[in-house]
């Protein structure tokens, strides 16, 4: 994994990313179906970068929080194999791309209950019900986790978000019926929506997100000591690179070439194994879910630095 020479001091380069990509005029779209989304600026614009040397960079609005949404699915996955606590989870998930649309009802169906990886939303109410079975509260547990990761009182679960969010998920409802059909969720359908509703719901900043992410680019030792074994590690950083960009991760390795999760809510954070963890959000989306401006600076930066997997 080289350097580009070239590229000038990080610190500057963030700086550079955020005036070059800041979003002028409002396209692309957010969800319909969380109404608290809809309210946050298009023009919010922010980028951290951790390294594992414990150096922190930041600019734009990386300290202004917002909602984390499908990026809590990496770190409920990480929680669910700590310790060894993932014995059977992986005979009820697969990990393998959807190439359909993250909360597909026709594949789960079709492939009789069993989501093709953790990170669309059938396969994340699977990871919530093995959580729940050590745990009555595995939002609260989530937001714990990452609080102790990020190193900082911050994050914390926007509950009248939740409720909107609840309100309106219908579809994460039905997902979960078809998977307590199939056999594939032991606890309540409507307590593991519940559940992932306010995992989703987590509100934390850029750089409190690229620091809490920072064991994914560091074999698994976190802020506060060893958080996975480098194997557990290793194969989260492969998931996110297969399956962490709904279905646009064969176009995202291609324009970045690095492992990353997005959320709904604008963020991307993004792992340099080795090197750093980056967490970058702007709130309006592409057609596939994934943030416009964020995914642009993704690939600025990875050009400008040389950072990438291939």
């Amino acid at each position: 994994m080289s350097t580009t020479l070239s590229a000038p001091p990080l610190g500057l380069l963030l700086e550079d990313i955020v005036r070059r990509h800041r979003p002028r005029q409002n396209a692309g779209s957010v969800p319909t179906n969380i109404p608290f989304l809809a309210t946050v600026p298009f023009d919010r614009f922010g980028i951290a970068v951790a390294t594992t040397s414990g150096e922190v960079f930041s600019s734009g609005d990386a300290g202004v929080p917002f909602s984390i949404q499908s990026i809590s699915k990496v770190f409920t996955l990480a929680m669910a194999l700590q310790g060894g606590r993932s014995a059977g989870l992986w005979s009820r998930v697969l990990r393998e791309p959807s190439g359909t649309s993250f909360n597909s009802l026709v594949q789960l169906e079709a492939e009789k209950g069993i989501p093709r990886n953790p990170f669309i939303n059938a396969g994340a109410l699977v990871v919530t019900d093995h959580l729940l079975e050590e745990t009555p509260d595995a939002a609260t547990q989530l937001l714990r986790f990452l609080t102790e990761q990020a190193g900082s009182p911050g994050p914390f679960i926007d509950e009248a978000a939740a409720a909107g969010e609840l309100d309106s998920s219908s579809r994460n409802l039905a997902l979960a019926h078809f998977l307590k059909d199939f056999g594939n969720l032991t606890r309540p359908a409507a307590v593991v929506v519940e559940n992932y509703v306010r995992q989703c719901s987590i509100m934390m900043t850029c750089v409190q997100l690229a620091k809490a992410g920072l064991f994914l680019a560091n074999n698994g030792q976190g802020t506060s000591g060893t958080v996975l074994s480098p194997s557990e590690t290793k194969r989260i950083g492969s998931i996110m690179l297969t399956c962490g960009m709904y279905d646009a991760a064969g176009e995202f390795a291609y324009r970045v070439g690095l492992p990353g999760k997005s959320g709904v809510g604008g963020g991307i954070l993004v792992i340099v194994p080795g090197r750093c963890s980056i967490c970058v959000w702007s709130p309006r989306l592409d057609a596939k879910g994934n943030s416009l401006a964020g995914t642009a600076a993704l690939a600025d930066l990875s050009d400008r630095t040389g950072w990438s997997v291939f």
